[in-house]
């Protein structure tokens, strides 16, 4: 055992010689392969961060409900405690005809004209959040049409719709995302396959003077095979590095946006896990590719 791991141990450390023996060569292939796995990271990155912005938008499946004109403060809290007991209601505000004619007043501008009511025309209202359980179209409709019937009650507004939209939009590019992945996945196996070809051809003299000694395919393809895993992990770093630089570029415009809508948002990167998964993920698609080129080309290198 001990000789098996010191045997990997020199194949790994004399492949990395044999691409730093070349490192224009090399460099050009790593960085074809961070471009590659940055750019559907990139827009992985920016559908996570809208979704993060719009985690705050859960105040829009909120329910709002209108007492009638002459229903009394009494009336209201009484519909509010009954409203409150049900299960798949997680929050009831009351919100009383007073203190919403008082907001109206101050955010309208209409002080003055306001002033000349001889009475309130607000109703009390209710808002209600449902149960994080219960939050599906399907549910919040049938929460919907419950409120209707409860004493009291004039009107009941829901409107969803284009949250629903907007989350149906991200869904798609998420799937978008995931496709561009795969196709990009593709691409660095050509690559790292086409490049691990074309060193198994400068080292085809080697090849078959191993063979001829007794080397078996699998051992002639090991150093090919960790030259792919070493392509992958500095693809990997170099897409990391070029997601970073992208965040910290976009970083202070999108905070004054943010700000400007009242926002404390800010971009986030791809995290620890994100890192770890452009590492692993490189380094998984490069041994991939090598393990495919070498063993189709190794089977047809025999010594004469």
């Amino acid at each position: 055992m001990n000789q098996w791991f010191e045997r990997h141990v020199q194949t790994l450390v004399g492949s990395l010689g044999r691409l730093w023996q070349q490192p224009f060569a090399t460099m050009l292939t790593i960085v074809v392969i961070g471009i590659a796995l940055a750019l559907p990271a990139c827009l992985h990155v920016l559908v996570q961060n809208v979704r993060v912005a719009s985690g705050g938008w859960n105040s829009a499946l909120d329910i709002s409900v209108y007492m009638k004109p002459n229903a009394s403060l009494d009336q209201a809290k009484r519909a509010a405690e009954r409203i409150r007991q049900r299960r798949d209601v997680d929050e009831v505000t009351l919100i009383e005809a007073d203190a919403a004619l008082a907001e109206f007043r101050r955010n309208s501008g209409f002080g003055a004209a306001l002033d000349a009511l001889e009475d309130n025309p607000l109703p009390h209202a209710l808002v209600v959040r449902p149960d994080a359980e219960y939050r599906e179209a399907g549910r919040v409709q049938e929460l919907s049409n419950e409120l209707k019937k409860v004493d009291g009650v004039d009107i009941v507004q829901l409107d969803t719709e284009w949250v629903s939209r907007f989350n149906a939009i991200l869904d798609v590019i998420r799937r978008g995302v995931f496709l561009a992945a795969v196709l990009f996945a593709l691409g660095i196996l050509v690559i790292i396959g086409n490049t691990i070809r074309l060193d198994i051809e400068n080292r085809r003299g080697e090849i078959e003077v191993t063979k001829l000694v007794g080397g078996s395919d699998a051992f002639v393809r090991r150093p090919f095979l960790y030259n792919g895993v070493w392509y992958g992990l500095a693809g990997g770093l170099i897409a990391g590095l070029i997601v970073a630089i992208v965040v910290a570029v976009l970083s202070a415009p999108v905070q004054r946006i943010a700000g400007l809508y009242g926002s404390q948002f800010e971009l986030q990167g791809v995290g620890i896990v994100g890192w770890i998964a452009l590492l692993l993920g490189g380094a998984l698609l490069g041994w991939l590719g090598s393990f495919i080129v070498a063993t189709r080309e190794l089977r047809e290198i025999e010594p004469k």
